[in-house]
């Protein structure tokens, strides 16, 4: 990947805080929304979700799952031309008692303070989407497959 895709990347997943999920109810496609953040390995996307909700039960289901982080629309660009990334990767539950879970919900709570309360509620649970692989398209006729060791490398601190 070029210097000019990987600050795309960066800035695409810094400046965009929300995704679109894509999981799977049985073998139809379910997409929802979705507030992210990133392991500071850049290895994970971390999503605080509720078991009630209909993407978790899917991702219980089926760990295979999709993610698309889009850049924000404007009158002054085509939609063709919109940075956006596709990741693929593997959803599970984070344990409480796994030695990064502290990190991972620091992460999570850093880039969303106001959902703080929420870890107190028995039915939300951190979940962990493991980079596979990620197809970006930094704009029009500009597009690249990122394996998930240059994903991490791209887009983490630590």
């Amino acid at each position: 990947m070029n210097s000019d895709s990987a600050h795309v990347l960066r800035a695409l997943l810094q400046d965009c805080s929300v995704a679109a999920l894509g999981t799977l109810a049985g073998n139809e496609p379910f997409v929802s929304m979705v507030p992210f953040a990133i392991s500071a390995d850049g290895r994970c996307l971390i999503v605080h979700v509720s078991r009630l909700a209909a993407h978790t039960q899917n991702m219980l289901q089926n760990e295979r799952v999709s993610v698309l982080v889009m850049e924000h629309e404007g009158p002054s660009k085509p939609a063709q031309a919109l940075a956006r990334v596709t990741i693929q990767g593997i959803a599970r539950v984070a344990a409480a008692d796994e030695a990064a879970y502290a990190e991972w919900r620091a992460a999570y709570l850093k880039r969303f303070p106001s959902s703080a309360p929420m870890f107190d509620f028995g039915d939300f649970h951190l979940f962990l989407i493991e980079v596979t692989s990620a197809r970006l398209v930094a704009g029009f006729a500009q597009a690249t497959t990122v394996s998930a060791e240059e994903f991490a490398r791209m887009v983490g601190s630590g």
